[in-house]
């Protein structure tokens, strides 16, 4: 069976090393993979945009199975595309994909379906948005309403950094066309919690909780970024916690996008934040998060490309899947200066033997070397029975890995396990 991932980062490499493991993959391709991916698959220099190089790919070298992992291609359509050559897929449609792709569209979601998130207004006129902030409380949430890496939410604490914010998205175009609308929304406050889930439409099967570390800094300090390093399972997503998100959330988001006539098939991402009132969405994600993915997967004991089979194929209740019953822990080592500005081009010096997995994001490949090519450049994923063990063994690799530059969060999972101790 031949099969083709679609992006180049950490999360990619993850869905990689997982896929290779069932025996009936006789080829694996990863577009554009990366100079780590490159060693557990054939990485072929297709971006992952480019949508019309990727069919032509898929139709000469007779794809099997396609998995759709990043946001901008399946906004783009890129499953609908493959679909039409005959090529089954994991990962939305693109009327699907909008959940991420427009917040806009989400929050209006939820507020149709009744489902519990944050007090929101929209706007596509900034005097109009800087007129409401003049009476909105603080800190008040910014939010670019397309996709921006990741990266276009912005809390602010006061009236000045909101005013400030909106300014940057809609005068600015810090963002380009993701913040020619802006959503703003109330602060919540509380725990977050990651919920990555199977769903084909009909079925959802939620996988492990875990939480992300977003700020650079340690104490959550510094900017925003892609994620400095995740921990599964999250402590604060109890039975109890989990039953009302399947009941109040997770089922309800699956019914009202049929309803709407765009069927979510892929991995839905649910960012939620459990306040006084109990769990709400932040964010809905229309794929795989990154790191998480790097500290749910590994935990996985079903063979996955037989759960995205269930997905693509609607029999995904008919699919047992099944998680361990440990704990993982993956951090993220990045180039100094990320999310800011930074050097690149640094060796990577990588014992063989690590007692981690290594995901490879930010780097390439030159002269049979790896080296530094991004921000995020690996992450360091170790499983354990316990997460205090999991973080043991995740920091005590990374302190073996070496390049020059190298940065990490040295409290990564610490809120978790004095959560987990209380």
């Amino acid at each position: 069976m031949k099969i083709m991932v679609i992006g180049g980062g950490g999360r990619e490499h993850a869905i990689v090393k997982k896929l290779k493991e069932n025996p009936n993959v006789t080829a694996l391709y990863c577009l554009p993979g990366n100079g780590g991916i490159a060693w557990d698959a054939v990485c072929v220099p297709i971006a992952a945009t480019n949508l019309n190089s990727i069919v032509r790919f898929a139709k000469e070298h007779s794809i099997d199975y396609a998995v759709v992992a990043p946001d901008d291609p399946l906004a783009m359509g890129a499953v609908d595309l493959l679909e039409t050559i005959g090529v089954p897929c994991f990962g939305p449609r693109k009327n699907a994909a909008i959940i991420e792709a427009s917040k806009v569209f989400a929050k209006e979601l939820m507020k149709r379906y009744g489902i519990p998130t944050a007090r929101y207004e929209t706007f596509d006129d900034m005097d109009a948005a800087l007129r409401y902030l003049e009476t909105a409380p603080m800190p008040a949430v910014i939010k670019a309403d397309g996709l921006a890496l990741g990266k276009g939410v912005i809390i602010a604490q006061t009236l000045s950094e909101a005013k400030e914010a909106v300014r940057a998205m809609m005068e600015d175009k810090r963002f380009g066309k993701s913040g020619e609308r802006i959503v703003i929304e109330e602060y919540l406050e509380g725990p977050e919690i990651s919920v990555l889930s199977f769903t084909d439409g009909k079925t959802v099967v939620p996988m492990v909780s875990s939480m992300d570390h977003k700020r650079a800094g340690d104490g959550d300090t510094g900017l925003n970024t892609g994620g400095m390093g995740t921990v599964a399972p999250n402590p604060y997503y109890t039975p109890e916690v989990a039953d009302r998100c399947m009941r109040e959330i997770f089922l309800p988001t699956i019914r009202a996008m049929a309803a709407e006539g765009r069927p979510f098939k892929g991995c839905l991402y649910f960012g939620l934040m459990l306040t006084k009132d109990g769990p709400k969405v932040i964010e809905y994600n229309c794929r795989f998060g990154d790191p998480e993915t790097q500290v749910v997967l590994p935990l996985l004991k079903t063979d996955l490309l037989t759960v995205m089979q269930a997905v693509t194929e609607e029999r995904l209740a008919d699919c047992p899947v099944t998680f361990s019953d440990g704990a993982a822990a993956c951090v993220i080592l990045a180039s100094e200066g990320y999310p800011g500005s930074y050097q690149k081009g640094f060796p990577i010096r990588i014992p063989d033997d690590l007692n981690a997995e290594i995901f490879t994001a930010g780097v390439k490949e030159t002269d049979g070397q790896l080296v530094t090519s991004g921000g995020r450049v690996l992450g360091v994923t170790a499983t354990a029975p316990t997460l205090k063990e999991a973080l043991q063994k995740a920091y005590a690799a990374a302190e073996q890995i070496r390049f020059e530059n190298v940065y990490y969060r040295r409290d990564i999972g610490k809120r978790a396990l004095a959560a987990s101790e209380d």
